[in-house]
């Protein structure tokens, strides 16, 4: 699980005029400090930490320096794992509250500030733990602002220790910069550290104090102005990385019980157990998508991996990409001998084919069932199945609601599952939700150059089970609103951590039960604590915050709702959604269910923000100012005009009831002017790519389009989609989504709807309509690259001086076929084409309108016009090459 706790300052950013590099004669001078006429002179982030329950605020104070009206961006970055529970904007000491409200009411009151053309403050992902909450605001001249942003979040105990990591990025020097964290364990404090990447040990000594005894942990870090400095005479800032601080409790009893306000929370982690033998199966995607860096990483984390391998263990591998291979048939102990044969099956390891993830997982699980039923494993010894892909099935069983159905009751309950989804073009959800009902989790591995040892960590968490079939109990009739009480597995390093209601707040006394199958015997460990006593215990605290375990019980219930959620259908969805949304509206969090909205000054340009929780799966990664919904776009029936595969231009000639094609040939990296109406704005480029590999005997050559520019000048919109993205610019703004995302982007007579690895329509108002399909091949195809094909289903609101190689026929026009005669291949007749005041000789074929199926098409019959369509395009193809795409 992510451990991560805290925040991230990344600063404020006003817009307006460049700064000039000299200063004005007669003018004032500015502090130092000042970028843009904007002055940061504090920026606190305090965070108190109660029983792992952290509750964190960041506060960021500015002034306008400058003689003109200024916006102000405030960025900060905070945990995936954290709920954000309150923002206020305070403008010359007015402040401006969020609220947080139910999505679907939030997302009607941020679209009628849309539609008034106001923008939006949102959260996003922002790399492998964070999420960047943006808002921004406009400042008068001489006016100060204040920034406040809080969150909380459960601190989750990762390798024996429990981390608060910030990401520290103020941008410019700040007078008064601080990082204050107090800790408060009743268990006490065993080791407390800090650690900065941006700073030299000599230069955070002086800046930095930690300290710890009994109970009680404090760091501080306040670097002066000179130590903010990237050296003694510049004007920048050095603060620029990570700052971590790390820490772990006293674990003389195995359990701790905290009560207060009548809600009790529950930690366990017992120490000192024999690690429970383990038979694990890995079970490893080698698809031809994992080729090159992939795979080469793979191969070094399993070597490392059987590296750490106990002698008690078993184990095998499974290898899956069009079939499936095993190492061995069944488990093998893990002796020195099979593990040096172990190492020299993993280097042997190659890539290529497509993806059965189905039977790679039904022979892993089948393997573990059969070992057990057949007593070849250890009696007291647990199971688990690891599995790594980089894609979504593709052969055999594809669809991964069967996948999950088949898995599901090959498993039975029996052993978890835990799925690495290995970069970002996989449907993550999928392996999240199978994980979870199979006791499991997912967890995303990132391209790069530490693949290997993401890989090795997340081995080194479930390396160790010191427990099995954990239970934790409580006395009859005494609790309510329990959180989750139940773990297939303890793993040395972690913690479990139940929370619920008492059911009696004049209880005297409480006990838990926690029972569990270790390696030799079954345990339980009993906690009993005076109420009275505990509770007495913990007012007297200062650092407490005093609903704090009512809050860790609210936190963790959401949690876990909204995970059981991701497995529910019908009735069921709908109660576990209910109930996560009220207490997410009543302990005021921003959760999936939920939106913080902020209400800023009236004269502000932007009246209404939002803040939205982002899920892992979500792969854009920048701020858009715009609300994306989910969307299931179906293209209209027929197109008028297109260009789609080698490149092949289609004009459809309705009064005719026929259609005109022909090809360009040209150069991979040419751009071709497609559209262009000067009246509207409105211009579409196209860039061609090629094959792999030309055929040095080949008579034609394979061409396609592999980029398009889409772009509406009277807007200032540009929209470059690729094979691989579709990025977008409002003017200097840019959003980037993948092709894995279906989402709608709206705004002011734009709309962009992008369907999962399918098509994207962009529509400029009413009247005017592109489709674009993605055309995805094998990637390990010998010839050929993905690539797009472009559709015009709308343009009867383009200008009649719209031109370009479709532009020029969305005027009408006319042509006449005559002397149809058959040629060389009978099933291609010739005939002569009169059009445009030419003769032309034309060919009988068909093409394809890939709109409904990017794999099969629909086939479309026409006149081929040949040599690049000379006679039927107004001059010659070489009029609509251009320099670049914009």
């Amino acid at each position: 699980w992510s451990c991560l706790i805290l925040v991230l300052f990344s600063g404020l950013v006003a817009s307006g005029f460049p700064r000039s590099p000299f200063r004005p004669v007669g003018k004032r001078s500015l502090p130092e400090g000042v970028v843009d006429g904007i002055e940061v002179y504090s920026t606190k982030i305090s965070c108190t930490v109660t029983s792992r329950f952290a509750h964190n605020v960041v506060t960021t104070r500015a002034v306008n320096r400058a003689e003109k009206a200024k916006e102000v961006s405030f960025d900060v970055e905070l945990p995936k794992t954290a709920f954000i529970t309150n923002f206020t904007l305070t403008i010359d000491g007015v402040t401006y509250p969020g609220n947080v409200k139910e999505k679907e009411v939030a997302k009607k009151q941020y679209e009628k500030a849309v539609s008034q053309g106001k923008t939006a403050g949102l959260v996003k992902a922002s790399g492998r733990k964070l999420e960047k909450f943006t808002v921004s605001v406009n400042v008068a001249a001489g006016s100060k602002v204040t920034f406040e942003l809080t969150y909380e979040e459960l601190l989750k105990r990762h390798k024996g220790k429990y981390e608060m990591y910030l990401k520290v990025q103020p941008k410019q020097l700040v007078k008064h910069f601080e990082i204050e964290a107090d800790i408060f364990e009743p268990q006490g404090i065993s080791m407390l550290d800090a650690e900065a990447s941006f700073i030299t040990n000599d230069l955070l000594g002086s800046a930095l104090t930690k300290s710890f005894s009994g109970k009680k942990g404090r760091v501080s870090f306040k670097p002066s102005l000179e130590q903010q400095r990237s050296c003694p005479t510049c004007t920048d800032s050095l603060l620029n990385g990570d700052f971590t601080i790390t820490y772990d409790v006293n674990r003389e009893s195995p359990a701790n019980v905290q009560i207060v306000n009548g809600y009790f929370v529950h930690f366990f982690a017992p120490q000192g157990l024999p690690a429970v033998p383990k038979n694990v199966v890995f079970v490893i995607d080698i698809s031809g998508s994992m080729t090159g860096r992939k795979i080469q990483q793979t191969r070094e984390a399993l070597l490392r991996i059987l590296g750490d391998v106990k002698e008690n263990d078993y184990l095998n591998f499974i290898l899956f990409s069009s079939d499936v291979t095993t190492w061995k048939d069944s488990l093998v102990q893990a002796t020195p001998e099979n593990l040096q044969e172990a190492r020299a099956f993993v280097r042997n390891i190659h890539s290529g084919g497509m993806t059965n993830i189905n039977d790679g997982l039904l022979r892993a699980i089948s393997m573990l069932n059969k070992a057990r039923e057949e007593h070849k494993i250890p009696e007291r010894s647990t199971s688990i199945v690891i599995m790594l892909t980089d894609g979504d099935a593709n052969v055999g069983e594809s669809r991964p609601e069967k996948i999950q159905e088949n898995v599901r009751n090959a498993i039975s309950g029996k052993f978890p599952l835990y799925n690495l989804g290995f970069g970002n073009n996989l449907n993550y959800n999928f392996l999240e939700s199978m994980a979870l009902e199979n006791h499991g989790l997912a967890r995303r591995i990132y391209e790069d150059s530490d693949a290997d040892l993401q890989l090795q960590g997340f081995y080194e968490e479930v390396a160790n089970p010191l427990l099995t079939n954990v239970e934790v109990d409580y006395p009859e009739n005494a609790i309510l609103d329990l959180t989750q009480n139940s773990y297939q597995h303890f793993y040395d390093g972690s913690e479990i951590v139940v929370a619920g209601r008492l059911l009696d707040e004049d209880l005297n006394s409480f006990k838990a039960d926690v029972k569990g199958h270790g390696a030799t015997n079954d345990l339980t460990f009993t906690e009993e604590v005076d109420v009275k006593e505990m509770e007495k215990a913990l007012k007297e605290q200062e650092y407490i915050f005093g609903n704090y375990i009512e809050r860790l019980w609210a936190y963790l219930t959401i949690e876990q709702l909204l995970d059981k959620r991701k497995n529910a259908y019908g009735e069921e969805k709908e109660n576990l959604t209910a109930q996560a949304l009220d207490l997410s509206l009543k302990y005021h969090f921003v959760t999936p269910l939920t939106s913080m909205v902020v209400t800023k000054p009236e004269d502000s340009e932007d009246q209404t923000a939002i803040a939205d929780k982002p899920g892992e799966a979500a792969c854009s990664t920048q701020p858009l100012s715009s609300f994306v919904s989910t969307a299931n776009y179906q293209p209209p029936q027929t197109p008028y005009y297109y260009v789609d595969g080698d490149p092949h231009f289609i004009i459809q000639v309705s009064e005719k009831d026929d259609a005109i094609c022909f090809n360009i040939d040209e150069d991979p990296g040419t751009v071709l002017r497609l559209i262009q109406d000067p009246v509207t704005g409105l211009t579409v480029n196209g860039q061609i790519t090629g094959d792999k590999i030309a055929s040095p005997d080949s008579q034609t050559r394979k061409t396609y389009f592999g980029k398009l520019g889409i772009a509406n000048a009277l807007m200032d919109l540009r929209i470059e989609v690729t094979t691989e993205k579709i990025t977008l610019w409002n003017g200097a703004v840019q959003s980037t989504f993948s092709w894995l995302d279906t989402v709608t982007i709206t705004q002011d007579g734009l709309s962009v709807t992008i369907n999962r690895k399918k098509n994207m329509a962009v529509s400029f108002g009413d009247g005017v309509t592109f489709v674009v399909i993605l055309h995805q091949v094998w990637k390990k195809h010998p010839d050929h690259h993905d690539f797009l094909g472009f559709y015009v289903v709308d343009s009867h609101r383009m200008s009649v001086q719209t031109h370009g190689l479709l532009g020029q026929f969305f005027h009408p026009f006319d042509f006449k076929v005559s002397d149809v005669h058959p040629g060389p291949d009978p099933t291609k007749p010739i005939a002569t084409m009169a059009v445009k005041n030419h003769q032309l000789t034309v060919t009988r074929g068909s093409q394809k309108d890939y709109r409904k199926d990017a794999s099969i098409g629909t086939k479309v019959v026409c006149w081929f016009v040949h040599n690049n369509g000379e006679g039927l395009i107004d001059g010659v193809h070489t009029d609509y090459i251009i320099p670049s795409l914009f």
